[in-house]
């Protein structure tokens, strides 16, 4: 066993869900931390912790915040480089930037490179784990995998499938969507702290041929993850109507062929019909909310109190590229603005608990990442809350933690994560 490590600061975690009762109340806040071998050991008083290992390696915080590493339940990696691309909606976006960046993934040591660099630039930022797409390349998982696990990383991501309305050198077939997945997903899926997830990029690039294919390996893995995309603007949805005229919505052109199920995550999910609702519900699927996204390329309005409200599992992501952030504590502000805009902001403590916790329990990993508590893997984030001049004046008028933390939630970039801590191992500080 290894030595034992203590951190004292403000430890956050979450015993309940915020969005049940007072939000500020479903926390726990303890003095300190303890580590050993990659998990949590124990949490509690600085005192008792030193009192129970004494040899114990010390890191003193000070007020600092230590929270659970943030959580990102929807990524694409391979848009690491054109992030932030100018001006387009979602269907031109992908046929101008999009696209012509995922071909050069056929290209091993481009895939390795721009994986070293976006894990590199989210670690920044405090997120510990993701949930990524691929491109068609099999190399580009490779090498996603490949990197994640020298850095002892919890990944999860897929080949993204596509037979049709993409540039030749992005289509791939029904069958070789199904035994490229099908060798990957055996080749990785449980090796370390990696996970295969059956990635169907969305409905009008994959014909019902392909769809029924991967609908057929998730029945073969139903413990894996399977992501996708799902009514992400209007325009968008008015092509899924008119690729699949018998369909009844759009979440039956993947229900259809099998592609709907507990272990399903669904990006954006902002234009919801009633009965997509009542059956994303009823299976138990999760939706993830990708707010900088849906705000860059001018999706619409998610109504997180309206979905949380029915009972839907729900995480907060990214969505980089097509979001123009890798942090998630940008993240967390845009969900914020969204929330006022729909006349329903969201408290500091629900941001932070979709953040970790409930974008862990998108994932099916809360009993694992996401949250402080003993056995719970040791994914850490250090926030100073004074990282800047003008977040410092306004959190020295803070009256409780939750107003203190608002700043850097709102303001807060990178210089906020003042330390990051991955399988009980520091990546970022000291």
């Amino acid at each position: 066993m290894s030595a034992v490590t203590i951190l004292t600061g403000r430890v956050l975690s979450f015993a309940t869900t915020p969005f049940d009762g007072a939000p500020g109340a479903a926390a726990r806040l303890d003095e300190a931390v303890a580590l050993q071998d990659g998990r949590i050991l124990a949490r509690g008083t600085a005192e008792e912790l030193r009192a129970a290992h004494p040899q114990a390696v010390r890191h003193a915080y000070g007020d600092k915040v230590i929270c659970a590493g943030f959580v990102d339940p929807h990524v694409h990696y391979p848009q690491t480089a054109m992030i932030a691309s100018w001006g387009k909606r979602l269907i031109d976006w992908l046929n101008s930037y999009t696209f012509p960046e995922e071909m050069k993934f056929s290209d091993p040591a481009y895939a390795a490179e721009i994986a070293a660099r976006y894990l590199d630039l989210t670690a920044a930022e405090g997120t510990t784990t993701m949930c990524s797409f691929c491109t068609i390349h099999p190399g580009s998982v490779d090498a996603l995998f490949t990197e994640a696990q020298r850095r002892g990383q919890r990944v999860v991501a897929g080949k993204t499938c596509m037979d049709r309305n993409a540039p030749e050198g992005l289509r791939d077939s029904a069958q070789s969507a199904y035994d490229d997945s099908k060798a990957l997903l055996e080749r990785w899926h449980g090796v370390d702290r990696i996970a295969y997830a059956i990635t169907p990029r969305f409905s009008p690039t994959s014909t019902p041929e392909q769809l029924e294919a991967l609908g057929a390996l998730w029945a073969e893995h139903p413990g894996c993850l399977m992501q996708t995309h799902l009514s992400e603007q209007t325009d968008e949805i008015a092509w899924v109507k008119g690729l699949f005229p018998q369909a009844r919505d759009y979440l039956d052109t993947y229900e259809q062929f099998g592609l709907l199920g507990a272990n399903g995550l669904y990006g954006h999910a902002i234009h919801l019909e009633p009965r997509e609702r009542d059956r994303l519900r009823e299976v138990g699927a999760a939706l993830v909310h990708c707010p900088t996204s849906n705000t860059f390329i001018g999706s619409g309005l998610f109504d997180m109190a309206g979905l949380m409200a029915g009972g839907h599992r729900i995480g907060l992501a990214t969505d980089t590229g097509g979001g123009s952030s890798f942090s998630m504590l940008r993240t967390m502000a845009a969900a914020y603005e969204i929330g006022q805009l729909r006349g329903t902001p969201l408290h500091p403590a629900q941001l932070m608990w979709l953040a970790t916790v409930g974008s862990a329990q998108a994932l099916r990993m809360d009993d694992r990442i996401g949250n402080i508590a003993p056995g719970m893997e040791a994914d850490l984030v250090v926030l100073d809350l004074a990282s800047t001049a003008a977040i410092a004046q306004r959190e020295a008028e803070a009256d409780d933690l939750w107003e203190a933390l608002f700043p850097t939630i709102m303001m807060g970039d990178d210089r906020a994560v003042a330390e990051v801590w991955i399988g009980g191992r520091r990546v970022k500080g000291g």
